[in-house]
Protein backbone atom coordinates (compact mmCIF):
# COMPACT_ATOMS: atom_id res chain seq x y z
CA UNK A 1 0.00 0.00 0.00
CA UNK A 2 1.16 3.46 -0.33
CA UNK A 3 -0.28 6.67 0.40
CA UNK A 4 0.52 9.84 -2.02
CA UNK A 5 0.17 13.45 -1.63
CA UNK A 6 -2.88 14.75 -4.58
CA UNK A 7 -2.59 18.32 -4.32
CA UNK A 8 -1.79 21.38 -1.74
CA UNK A 9 -2.87 24.32 -1.17
CA UNK A 10 -2.05 28.17 0.37
CA UNK A 11 -3.07 31.01 1.47
CA UNK A 12 -1.36 34.21 2.24
CA UNK A 13 -2.78 37.28 3.56
CA UNK A 14 -2.20 40.27 1.77
CA UNK A 15 -1.14 42.36 4.63
CA UNK A 16 2.23 42.59 4.60
CA UNK A 17 5.48 43.54 7.23
CA UNK A 18 8.48 44.39 6.34
CA UNK A 19 11.96 44.76 7.88
CA UNK A 20 11.57 48.55 7.93
CA UNK A 21 8.88 48.43 10.20
CA UNK A 22 10.05 45.35 12.21
CA UNK A 23 13.07 47.46 12.53
CA UNK A 24 11.85 50.34 13.41
CA UNK A 25 9.51 48.29 16.03
CA UNK A 26 12.26 46.41 17.78
CA UNK A 27 15.07 48.94 17.24
CA UNK A 28 16.93 46.43 15.54
CA UNK A 29 18.74 47.84 12.39
CA UNK A 30 17.01 46.99 9.42
CA UNK A 31 20.18 45.64 8.12
CA UNK A 32 20.39 42.66 10.09
CA UNK A 33 16.51 42.06 10.14
CA UNK A 34 17.12 41.35 6.68
CA UNK A 35 20.44 39.55 6.29
CA UNK A 36 21.10 38.17 10.00
CA UNK A 37 16.93 36.90 10.75
CA UNK A 38 16.61 36.90 7.31
CA UNK A 39 13.06 38.47 7.25
CA UNK A 40 12.20 41.24 4.09
CA UNK A 41 8.89 40.67 4.45
CA UNK A 42 6.54 38.47 6.25
CA UNK A 43 2.48 38.47 5.66
CA UNK A 44 0.42 39.34 8.88
CA UNK A 45 -3.59 39.07 8.79
CA UNK A 46 -5.58 41.19 7.55
CA UNK A 47 -8.87 41.58 9.21
CA UNK A 48 -10.97 38.42 7.59
CA UNK A 49 -7.51 35.97 7.84
CA UNK A 50 -8.52 34.24 10.93
CA UNK A 51 -6.98 30.99 11.94
CA UNK A 52 -9.09 28.57 10.91
CA UNK A 53 -10.92 30.72 7.81
CA UNK A 54 -7.24 30.55 6.16
CA UNK A 55 -6.83 26.93 6.64
CA UNK A 56 -10.30 26.82 4.71
CA UNK A 57 -9.07 28.84 1.81
CA UNK A 58 -5.96 26.76 1.44
CA UNK A 59 -7.99 23.62 1.90
CA UNK A 60 -10.41 25.20 -1.36
CA UNK A 61 -7.62 25.65 -3.17
CA UNK A 62 -6.06 21.99 -2.78
CA UNK A 63 -9.67 20.79 -3.60
CA UNK A 64 -9.64 22.79 -6.69
CA UNK A 65 -6.33 21.42 -8.05
CA UNK A 66 -6.89 17.84 -6.98
CA UNK A 67 -10.35 18.03 -8.72
CA UNK A 68 -12.09 16.17 -6.06
CA UNK A 69 -15.34 16.48 -4.52
CA UNK A 70 -15.18 17.38 -0.62
CA UNK A 71 -17.54 14.27 0.13
CA UNK A 72 -14.94 11.99 -1.04
CA UNK A 73 -13.06 13.19 2.03
CA UNK A 74 -13.00 10.61 4.64
CA UNK A 75 -11.05 12.16 7.47
CA UNK A 76 -10.59 15.77 8.46
CA UNK A 77 -7.42 17.08 9.73
CA UNK A 78 -6.61 19.97 11.77
CA UNK A 79 -2.77 20.90 11.69
CA UNK A 80 -3.00 24.61 12.48
CA UNK A 81 -2.81 26.40 15.57
CA UNK A 82 -4.16 26.91 18.69
CA UNK A 83 -4.87 30.15 18.62
CA UNK A 84 -7.79 30.37 16.60
CA UNK A 85 -11.15 31.82 16.10
CA UNK A 86 -12.70 30.73 19.62
CA UNK A 87 -10.79 28.66 22.73
CA UNK A 88 -12.15 25.25 22.99
CA UNK A 89 -13.08 24.79 19.86
CA UNK A 90 -12.72 21.83 17.80
CA UNK A 91 -11.36 23.38 14.23
CA UNK A 92 -11.35 20.44 11.74
CA UNK A 93 -15.47 20.15 12.48
CA UNK A 94 -15.50 23.40 11.55
CA UNK A 95 -13.44 22.60 8.43
CA UNK A 96 -15.63 20.03 7.29
CA UNK A 97 -18.75 22.00 7.42
CA UNK A 98 -17.21 24.68 5.33
CA UNK A 99 -15.50 22.55 3.16
CA UNK A 100 -19.20 20.57 2.30
CA UNK A 101 -17.36 17.13 3.96
CA UNK A 102 -20.22 15.51 4.79
CA UNK A 103 -18.96 12.13 4.81
CA UNK A 104 -15.68 12.42 6.92
CA UNK A 105 -14.73 12.16 10.02
CA UNK A 106 -12.58 15.10 12.03
CA UNK A 107 -10.09 15.72 14.27
CA UNK A 108 -7.42 18.34 15.73
CA UNK A 109 -3.85 17.78 16.15
CA UNK A 110 -1.13 20.13 17.36
CA UNK A 111 2.68 19.69 18.15
CA UNK A 112 3.33 23.28 17.59
CA UNK A 113 5.42 23.74 14.06
CA UNK A 114 6.10 20.08 13.77
CA UNK A 115 2.82 19.79 13.24
CA UNK A 116 2.54 18.99 9.62
CA UNK A 117 5.44 16.02 9.54
CA UNK A 118 3.34 14.72 12.68
CA UNK A 119 0.11 15.06 10.95
CA UNK A 120 1.18 13.25 7.49
CA UNK A 121 3.09 10.16 9.70
CA UNK A 122 -0.19 9.79 11.56
CA UNK A 123 -2.40 10.24 8.38
CA UNK A 124 -0.39 7.75 6.48
CA UNK A 125 -0.58 4.87 9.46
CA UNK A 126 -4.74 5.58 9.50
CA UNK A 127 -4.81 4.62 6.21
CA UNK A 128 -2.01 1.72 6.60
CA UNK A 129 -4.66 0.42 9.67
CA UNK A 130 -8.03 1.19 8.15
CA UNK A 131 -9.83 -0.07 5.14
CA UNK A 132 -12.14 2.61 4.94
CA UNK A 133 -10.02 5.85 5.08
CA UNK A 134 -9.00 6.43 0.91
CA UNK A 135 -8.53 10.35 1.29
CA UNK A 136 -7.61 12.40 3.68
CA UNK A 137 -7.72 16.56 4.20
CA UNK A 138 -4.52 17.94 6.29
CA UNK A 139 -5.15 21.60 6.73
CA UNK A 140 -5.02 24.54 9.22
CA UNK A 141 -3.81 27.90 9.41
CA UNK A 142 -1.06 29.98 11.63
CA UNK A 143 -1.16 33.48 13.40
CA UNK A 144 1.40 33.62 16.00
CA UNK A 145 2.31 36.71 14.97
CA UNK A 146 -0.14 38.37 17.34
CA UNK A 147 1.84 37.06 20.32
CA UNK A 148 4.66 39.18 19.24
CA UNK A 149 5.87 41.93 21.16
CA UNK A 150 8.83 43.60 19.25
CA UNK A 151 10.37 45.53 22.22
CA UNK A 152 10.91 42.20 23.93
CA UNK A 153 14.67 41.40 23.08
CA UNK A 154 14.21 37.75 24.63
CA UNK A 155 11.68 36.69 21.95
CA UNK A 156 13.97 38.15 18.90
CA UNK A 157 14.41 34.49 17.08
CA UNK A 158 10.49 34.83 16.98
CA UNK A 159 10.27 38.04 15.39
CA UNK A 160 9.87 36.11 11.78
CA UNK A 161 6.75 34.71 12.63
CA UNK A 162 4.00 35.50 10.64
CA UNK A 163 0.28 34.38 9.00
CA UNK A 164 -1.43 32.02 6.36
CA UNK A 165 -2.95 29.14 5.56
CA UNK A 166 -1.86 25.42 4.33
CA UNK A 167 -3.15 21.87 3.06
CA UNK A 168 -2.93 18.58 1.58
CA UNK A 169 -4.68 16.21 0.16
CA UNK A 170 -3.22 12.70 0.49
CA UNK A 171 -4.77 9.69 -1.07
CA UNK A 172 -4.33 6.06 -0.55
CA UNK A 173 -2.64 4.07 -3.15
CA UNK A 174 -2.33 7.47 -5.02
CA UNK A 175 0.09 6.77 -8.68
CA UNK A 176 2.58 9.19 -7.27
CA UNK A 177 3.52 11.46 -4.92
CA UNK A 178 4.48 8.87 -2.37
CA UNK A 179 4.87 9.33 1.37
CA UNK A 180 8.01 7.34 2.46
CA UNK A 181 8.78 7.53 6.30
CA UNK A 182 8.88 9.67 8.90
CA UNK A 183 11.38 10.95 11.77
CA UNK A 184 10.62 12.78 15.02
CA UNK A 185 12.43 13.58 18.01
CA UNK A 186 11.34 15.79 21.06
CA UNK A 187 13.35 16.97 23.95
CA UNK A 188 11.25 17.63 26.81
CA UNK A 189 14.03 19.85 28.76
CA UNK A 190 13.07 22.51 26.38
CA UNK A 191 9.35 22.22 27.35
CA UNK A 192 8.60 25.24 29.76
CA UNK A 193 11.44 27.61 28.03
CA UNK A 194 8.70 29.27 25.39
CA UNK A 195 5.38 29.63 26.50
CA UNK A 196 2.72 32.57 27.10
CA UNK A 197 2.85 32.87 30.56
CA UNK A 198 -0.76 34.18 31.85
CA UNK A 199 -4.25 32.60 30.36
CA UNK A 200 -4.08 29.56 31.59
CA UNK A 201 -4.92 27.23 34.89
CA UNK A 202 -1.40 28.41 36.55
CA UNK A 203 -2.19 32.24 35.94
CA UNK A 204 -5.57 33.46 34.58
CA UNK A 205 -5.60 36.76 32.68
CA UNK A 206 -5.89 39.77 34.33
CA UNK A 207 -6.76 43.27 33.62
CA UNK A 208 -3.41 43.93 34.55
CA UNK A 209 -1.64 41.40 32.56
CA UNK A 210 -3.03 43.19 29.38
CA UNK A 211 -2.18 46.28 30.50
CA UNK A 212 1.34 45.11 30.53
CA UNK A 213 1.63 42.70 27.39
CA UNK A 214 2.31 39.92 29.45
CA UNK A 215 0.03 37.46 27.45
CA UNK A 216 2.31 37.42 24.44
CA UNK A 217 5.12 34.90 23.90
CA UNK A 218 7.64 34.93 26.37
CA UNK A 219 11.02 33.08 27.39
CA UNK A 220 11.39 32.28 30.71
CA UNK A 221 15.32 31.06 30.94
CA UNK A 222 16.94 33.37 27.51
CA UNK A 223 20.69 32.49 28.51
CA UNK A 224 19.66 28.79 29.84
CA UNK A 225 17.80 27.88 26.56
CA UNK A 226 20.00 29.71 24.04
CA UNK A 227 23.39 27.55 25.70
CA UNK A 228 21.27 24.40 25.31
CA UNK A 229 19.41 24.86 22.03
CA UNK A 230 22.75 25.56 19.92
CA UNK A 231 24.42 22.26 21.88
CA UNK A 232 21.23 20.99 20.06
CA UNK A 233 19.45 22.16 17.28
CA UNK A 234 21.11 21.90 14.13
CA UNK A 235 22.51 18.60 14.73
CA UNK A 236 18.81 17.70 15.80
CA UNK A 237 17.50 19.00 12.40
CA UNK A 238 20.35 17.05 10.38
CA UNK A 239 19.66 14.00 12.71
CA UNK A 240 16.12 13.69 12.24
CA UNK A 241 16.69 14.50 8.28
CA UNK A 242 18.90 11.51 8.08
CA UNK A 243 16.91 9.45 9.58
CA UNK A 244 13.82 9.77 7.65
CA UNK A 245 15.92 9.16 4.63
CA UNK A 246 17.35 6.23 5.97
CA UNK A 247 14.25 4.68 7.15
CA UNK A 248 13.11 5.00 3.44
CA UNK A 249 16.28 3.38 1.95
CA UNK A 250 18.30 5.97 0.72
CA UNK A 251 20.53 8.34 1.78
CA UNK A 252 21.08 12.16 2.04
CA UNK A 253 23.16 11.95 -1.65
CA UNK A 254 19.20 11.19 -2.87
CA UNK A 255 17.95 14.03 -1.52
CA UNK A 256 16.94 16.74 -4.28
CA UNK A 257 14.91 19.18 -2.58
CA UNK A 258 14.58 20.13 0.85
CA UNK A 259 11.61 22.03 2.34
CA UNK A 260 12.73 23.25 5.24
CA UNK A 261 10.76 26.31 7.85
CA UNK A 262 12.34 29.59 7.69
CA UNK A 263 15.11 30.10 10.38
CA UNK A 264 17.92 32.85 10.65
CA UNK A 265 20.44 32.56 7.10
CA UNK A 266 23.32 31.31 8.76
CA UNK A 267 21.49 28.10 10.09
CA UNK A 268 19.64 27.74 6.43
CA UNK A 269 22.83 27.59 4.76
CA UNK A 270 24.56 25.50 7.48
CA UNK A 271 22.06 22.81 7.02
CA UNK A 272 22.36 22.50 3.13
CA UNK A 273 26.24 22.36 3.52
CA UNK A 274 25.90 19.89 5.82
CA UNK A 275 24.16 17.54 3.49
CA UNK A 276 26.11 18.86 0.50
CA UNK A 277 23.18 20.60 -1.25
CA UNK A 278 23.21 23.45 -3.23
CA UNK A 279 21.34 26.78 -3.16
CA UNK A 280 18.89 26.27 -5.61
CA UNK A 281 17.72 22.79 -3.54
CA UNK A 282 16.00 24.56 -1.11
CA UNK A 283 13.81 27.95 -0.87
CA UNK A 284 14.78 30.57 1.87
CA UNK A 285 11.63 31.82 3.28
CA UNK A 286 13.06 35.88 3.15
CA UNK A 287 9.24 36.88 1.90
CA UNK A 288 6.93 35.07 4.31
CA UNK A 289 9.02 34.20 7.59
CA UNK A 290 7.58 31.89 9.57
CA UNK A 291 4.49 30.15 8.92
CA UNK A 292 4.53 28.12 11.87
CA UNK A 293 3.46 24.53 10.55
CA UNK A 294 2.49 25.57 6.73
CA UNK A 295 6.33 26.19 6.05
CA UNK A 296 6.97 22.92 4.54
CA UNK A 297 3.56 23.16 2.43
CA UNK A 298 4.62 26.92 1.34
CA UNK A 299 8.22 25.68 0.69
CA UNK A 300 6.94 22.58 -1.55
CA UNK A 301 4.37 24.19 -3.56
CA UNK A 302 6.94 27.09 -4.16
CA UNK A 303 9.18 24.74 -5.52
CA UNK A 304 6.52 22.40 -7.64
CA UNK A 305 5.46 25.52 -9.41
CA UNK A 306 9.07 26.90 -10.05
CA UNK A 307 10.23 23.95 -11.23
CA UNK A 308 12.37 22.88 -8.75
CA UNK A 309 11.08 19.34 -7.66
CA UNK A 310 10.54 17.24 -10.93
CA UNK A 311 9.59 13.44 -11.88
CA UNK A 312 11.78 11.24 -9.76
CA UNK A 313 13.07 13.69 -6.96
CA UNK A 314 13.02 12.80 -3.17
CA UNK A 315 12.37 15.86 -1.60
CA UNK A 316 12.17 15.65 2.40
CA UNK A 317 10.15 18.56 4.46
CA UNK A 318 11.79 19.34 7.50
CA UNK A 319 10.55 21.34 10.90
CA UNK A 320 11.18 22.47 14.03
CA UNK A 321 9.15 23.51 16.84
CA UNK A 322 8.85 25.13 20.54
CA UNK A 323 8.72 22.38 23.56
CA UNK A 324 11.28 21.37 21.38
CA UNK A 325 10.38 19.09 18.59
CA UNK A 326 12.47 18.46 15.06
CA UNK A 327 10.62 16.00 12.75
CA UNK A 328 11.49 15.36 8.54
CA UNK A 329 9.42 13.28 6.07
CA UNK A 330 10.54 11.88 2.69
CA UNK A 331 8.83 11.68 -0.48
CA UNK A 332 9.42 10.31 -3.51
CA UNK A 333 7.87 12.97 -6.00
CA UNK A 334 6.12 11.60 -9.26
Amino acid sequence: MTVGIVSTGIYIPQTKMTSTEIAALSSIPEEIIRQKMGIHEKPIPGEHDHTVQMGIWAAQQALQKANIEAKSIDVVMYLGEEHKEYPLWTASIKMQEELGAVNAWAFDVQLRCGTTIMALKLAKSLMESDDSIHTVLLAGGYRNVDFIDYTNPRTRFMYNLAAGGGAIILQKNYEKNHLLEADIMTDGSFSEDVVVPVGGTKKPLTPEDLENNLYQLDVLDPIGMKERLEQKSLSNFLKVIRSSVAKSELNEENINYLAMLHMKKSAHDYILCALGLQEEQSIYLQNYGHIGQIDQILSLQLAVEEGRVREGDIVTLVSAGIGYVWGAMTIRWG
